[in-house]
């Protein structure tokens, strides 16, 4: 069993009503609000089959907004703990994947914000593949030289660097955006801003980028 949903066993009940049967492997014909609701009625396995399809895209995000990979799985775990305890709140008039993401956001805001003043000591390779994607960032050329492949990683440590000094709500969407392809309402719906606002909030912290990496470009 996934080391996630395992984690997870010390804060759900041991015994619960069969209000349903168990999910389906694939959970077929069921969205991801529908699963969340039979987790809010008590189905475990609704709860689990969810920490199983996001814990991995929970990871990848909480790295990208720590640049911290021990504490990423940390994070990604406190995210699920407050997805359960918060479960009764739920209501499918959003969707699942933005409830997510916003109690993602406000917990990688609040970590961010209480350990700005520490610089992680052990960073993740620059080519270490994506959580989510198992592929690099930028997939290399097989027939690039040395200098080449000096001048990627260049690029690739430059514009990490960038996006992280970015202010906080524009790294947010970026990360977001571009990482975990989320379009501009699911963005705007965690940031509680407009669609308009959002695009805005985007355009702002692209052209910071754009200037900032010009020479990389």
């Amino acid at each position: 069993m996934d080391r996630g949903v395992l984690a997870m066993a010390s804060i759900v009940p041991e015994s619960s009503a069969e209000i349903d049967p168990p999910l389906p492997g694939p959970a077929v014909g069921l969205t991801d609000a529908e699963i969340m609701l039979r987790a809010k009625a008590g189905d475990e396995s609704a709860f689990e089959y969810l920490v199983q399809k996001y814990r991995r895209a929970m990871v990848g995000f909480m790295y990208r907004m720590s640049r911290n990979a021990a504490a990423s799985e940390d994070l990604a775990q406190e995210v699920f703990v407050r997805v359960y305890r918060s479960r009764s709140s739920y209501e499918a008039s959003a969707k699942f994947t933005t409830w997510l993401y916003r109690i993602a956001t406000n917990l990688a805001v609040n970590h961010a914000r209480d350990t700005r003043h520490e610089r992680p000591e052990n960073m993740v390779s620059l080519d270490e593949p994506d959580e989510e994607t198992g592929t690099t960032m930028d997939v290399p050329d097989g027939s690039m030289t040395a200098e080449e492949m000096i001048v990627r990683r260049q690029r690739m440590a430059a514009i990490r660097k960038k996006v992280q000094a970015l202010p906080e709500r524009q790294r947010m969407a970026v990360i977001m955006h571009k990482y975990q392809q989320m379009d501009y309402r699911q963005i705007a719906d965690v940031l509680k801003l407009s669609e308009s606002a959002t695009k805005s909030l985007l355009f702002r912290a692209y052209e910071t980028l754009r200037e900032q990496l010009k020479e990389f470009v």
